[in-house]
């Protein structure tokens, strides 16, 4: 949810009075190291609207030097883009949030039930490129918010957690068969107090941003799970609201980024200790800058002279004159700058 819906009453005096846009950080955290984007996306469909919202990145295993973005206008449906930003695909299906992919299967929250939730489950065609509709997994009962998806050996049960507007974490198995509906068995729950969205799994271990307090860290125990927050709101590292997170693999060492969306940020964390590295924004350059990030996704590997040591992938808030969408910047660009 954006941090300027939630404070705009509180800031439209001080915003007037200064002049600024209310895109304007209210509270600033610790100075982050400045970057700029290597490439965009085309927009969302959905225009003058806060559409866009969360990417994942689709690596083919028979060539891991090859990848696609998928990305969600969570007013309208599922985009396919080319490493180059190139809208080459899209399917229809509502009010979509979160997406993640496991193999050629691509899964999204999906709110258009804002009662019950379910998981709208698609398949990847990448050489036509397509993207096909499977079915919607009932996942009980609130409004879809968060998803993510544990990354597991290809053929492998699809273990997704989704993560309900009001805080409630679902962990569970998503079985998707040829022939038959794709279903949800839920394996453990567990309630966060308040809003909660973006995660990210790290083996077993489940980080979930609550997007007032923090980020916790969830580690199934039974039917739930031992819970702590890990990374506070702190209007230094992090400023509300916690959005995306992700993980990348670096030089050996695994790496926990989040989006610190009130003050235009992205926070990095080293695993599995939660300790502080740094913090780095997206500033302008050959592409515009990033704001009011929601979802992220990082990816390592060698995608060719563009980003020959990864990706880092964010949600763009303030794309104008044009619809939201997504910018990519060079992770090597990044560890560089943070000395990683």
């Amino acid at each position: 949810m954006k941090l300027i819906s939630k404070l705009l009453a509180a800031t439209m005096l001080s915003v007037a009075a200064a002049g600024c846009a209310a895109s304007a950080p209210v509270i600033t955290g610790l100075p982050p190291v400045q970057t700029t984007a290597n490439g965009e996306t085309d927009p969302v469909g959905t225009g003058k609207a806060d559409a866009a919202d969360d990417p994942a990145i689709w690596v083919d295993p028979a060539n891991p030097d090859r990848a696609l973005i998928v990305a969600t206008d969570k007013k309208a449906g599922v985009h396919l883009y080319d490493l180059a930003g190139k809208d080459i695909a899209f399917i229809k299906g509502g009010l979509v949030n979160n997406v993640d992919v496991a193999g050629n299967i691509i899964v999204a929250s999906d709110r258009n039930d804002g009662v019950n939730a379910h998981l709208a489950v698609f398949r990847l065609d990448p050489d036509k490129p397509a993207i096909v509709a499977l079915g919607r997994a009932a996942a009980g009962t609130g409004e879809a918010y968060g998803l993510c998806l544990k990354k597991t050996a290809p053929g492998a049960p699809i273990t997704a957690a989704l993560i309900v507007k009001d805080g409630t974490v679902r962990v569970g198995t998503l079985t998707v068969a040829d022939g038959a509906a794709p279903s949800f068995a839920l394996e453990w729950e567990y309630k966060i107090p308040t809003q909660s969205e973006g995660c990210v799994f790290d083996g077993d271990t489940l980080y979930v941003g609550e997007e007032d307090a923090g980020v916790w860290e969830l580690k199934p125990n039974g039917t739930t799970a031992a819970a702590r927050i890990v990374a506070p709101v702190d209007n230094q590292r992090l400023v509300a609201d916690v959005e995306g997170l992700a993980t990348i693999n670096h030089k050996g060492q695994r790496y926990l980024l989040v989006s610190s969306q009130g003050d235009n940020a992205y926070a990095i964390f080293k695993l599995p200790g939660i300790d502080y590295v740094g913090r780095f924004a997206v500033a302008a350059g050959a592409f515009g800058a990033t704001s009011e990030t929601d979802g992220i996704e990082a990816v390592a590997g060698n995608f060719g002279a563009a980003y020959p040591d990864g990706i880092f992938l964010a949600q763009d808030g303030d794309n104008a004159p044009k619809a939201q969408n997504f910018k990519l910047v060079r992770w090597d660009v990044i560890a560089a700058a943070l000395g990683l």
